[in-house]
């Protein structure tokens, strides 16, 4: 039975894992108040925004902590096009439940069927991603701890929905990230402790790209994304300062 270590590089790739939840978050929530105060395409705009930065952010903070996943006695590799469906997984999932409370009626039942949809789409993402893992050996599960961990994925998508719903102020908006963040790095460790790996030492070469070849570029990328799209939105307008401006112009406007 292969020894687990889930923090190889220590708390770097931990921290760096919630940094990149908490940024997705916040990301994802400034995003949504903005698009429940637009119309129209700008709402749809906004909303799009809103869950690629979700997606990307959970999907990140995943693959960010993975940098840290070893197991003793084997060499890891990932099957790089399963790799990329969990991040599509991720996109269309956070998509669909952002939509549902974007633009649903009741907003209690949105909520619900954005909350379970998310949450289920987080959980398949986290799973599809350690599909991906090749290593010698194989890879079981503790089922409790699997159901514990889609639990949290639910419960944590269900809140972040709720948070973008109710939560205005940037003051809250940062501190709902910081919880939304535990949250998410609470579900992917839960899920990694229902691990279990036998490995079967072996000379073959493994299939598959290292973490550093592939992961590790992609994360990057990816990060380097969520905090220009965070300085664009820090940076433009917001409806209210629209149309304060637009009311300061009128009697300049009149006046001429």
């Amino acid at each position: 039975m292969g020894h687990l270590d889930h923090a190889t590089f220590g708390w770097l790739t931990p921290a760096l894992s919630y940094l990149m939840a908490c940024t997705g978050a916040a990301l994802g929530l400034r995003c949504t108040v903005r698009a429940l105060g637009a119309t129209g395409r700008s709402r749809r705009n906004w909303l799009l925004t809103a869950a690629s930065a979700i997606g990307t952010g959970i999907w990140t903070m995943h693959f960010v902590a993975m940098l840290g996943f070893g197991v003793h006695g084997t060499d890891i590799r990932y099957d790089v096009p399963l790799t990329i469906l969990s991040l599509l997984v991720a996109m269309l999932v956070v998509s669909a439940g952002v939509f549902a409370v974007g633009y649903g009626r009741e907003r209690g039942r949105s909520l619900l069927i954005g909350g379970l949809t998310t949450g289920l789409g987080v959980a398949s993402m986290h799973y599809l991603g350690m599909a991906a893992v090749r290593l010698h050996g194989d890879v079981t599960y503790d089922p409790v701890m699997v159901a514990v961990s889609v639990l949290i994925a639910v419960v944590a998508a269900t809140a972040a929905l709720w948070a973008a719903l109710n939560i205005k102020s940037p003051l809250a908006v940062t501190v709902a990230s910081l919880v939304m963040g535990v949250a998410v790095s609470s579900m992917h460790y839960t899920a990694m402790f229902a691990v279990d790996v036998r490995v079967t030492p072996s000379g073959e070469v493994l299939p598959g790209a290292t973490a550093m070849q592939f992961i590790f570029p992609l994360a990057v990328g990816l990060g380097s994304y969520l905090f220009l799209t965070s300085a664009f939105v820090a940076l433009s307008p917001t409806a209210g300062e629209r149309e304060a401006t637009a009311s300061a112009q009128r009697p300049v406007e009149l006046a001429r």
